[in-house]
């Protein structure tokens, strides 16, 4: 399954970043069917670059983006909806009170 993948090239701790399309369990510093665009999170204001008919077309085709990518896409405007929270935070255990957990029964008196 093919998906479109942030992958980091640049200087040491000034990552530039392109939006590539590859297999999804490939890792990204590997071979690419093809690059979109870039994005520079270190520039002021940030420089996204992404040509929308390609990435229209291979969402098109079936193409999932990631998390980070989707939420590109809808900044830039090439698709609509809401952006997706990276981190899904846990619901708090509940805590169980002492009245609530059963007692065990009582021995049984020796016969």
């Amino acid at each position: 399954m093919l998906s479109i993948k942030l992958r980091r090239f640049g200087k040491k701790k000034s990552p530039t970043y392109r939006l590539v399309v590859l297999d999804k369990r490939r890792d990204t510093q590997g071979k690419y069917i093809e690059c979109l665009g870039t994005y520079n999170p270190c520039s002021n204001p940030k420089i996204i670059e992404i040509n929308q008919e390609r990435v229209k077309y291979w969402l098109s085709v079936g193409v999932k983006p990631t998390i980070t990518v989707h939420n590109l896409l809808i900044k830039k405007g090439v698709i609509e909806g809401k952006k997706i929270k990276k981190h899904i935070t846990k619901k708090p255990v509940a805590e169980t009170k002492p009245a609530d957990i059963p007692k065990p029964p009582p021995p049984a008196p020796a016969a």
